[in-house]
């Protein structure tokens, strides 16, 4: 079976997740992963889905085009090709980056160029900015992999340094300790 990457955008309101899964499950598609988040009124929703031998992603797209019609949404399928053995980080740790400070253009960029650098990947990013100098209504949490060949020292310096050009507090830390501290 060939699986399909689905994405969805649009305004949010209730029923849109439910009208995808149900499109799914009537073609004969089995959801194996979703990432779905409201920002500012405006839905975005990833899934993974299997399909049958016989379902093409066109007639997949053309089946949640139909059907999510109502919502007004714009939907993206496409064949998820296979990511080669080597594309993954070999021995990469996984660290939670946490940043607040005032709010300015330039802050994801800034951040995120240290770690592209670095070779790091983001696997996850959260940011709310609401705007002011209050620090505490600015935050971008990433969730990043970081490779084993990485010089760490090297990296969090220059991931400080970028953060004081910003004006901006930073937290580097280990997604087990990360979790530990923040378990709920």
């Amino acid at each position: 079976m060939d699986k399909a990457v689905i994405s969805i955008l649009g305004r949010d309101r209730p029923g849109i997740v439910a009208a995808v899964a149900r499109i799914l499950l009537d073609r004969g598609c089995n959801i194996e992963d979703v990432t779905q988040t409201s920002l500012q009124a405006e839905f975005a929703g990833i899934f993974i889905a299997t399909m049958p031998d016989s379902l093409a992603p066109s007639a997949l797209l053309s089946a949640l085009k139909a059907g999510l019609a109502p919502f007004g949404v714009e939907v993206l399928v496409k064949r998820l090709e296979r990511a080669p053995e080597h594309s993954a980080p070999v021995n990469a740790e996984p660290f939670v980056i946490t940043t607040m400070g005032p709010d300015r253009m330039g802050l994801v960029a800034g951040v995120t160029d240290v770690m592209a650098r670095f070779g790091v990947n983001i696997t996850n990013l959260k940011a709310v900015f609401r705007g002011g100098t209050d620090p505490f209504r600015n935050i971008m949490i990433y969730e990043v992999d970081v490779p084993g060949q990485v010089d760490h020292a090297g990296f969090r310096t220059a991931l400080r340094s970028r953060a004081k050009e910003l004006d901006l507090d930073i937290t580097i830390q280990h997604r087990r300790i990360f979790e530990a501290i923040n378990r709920v």
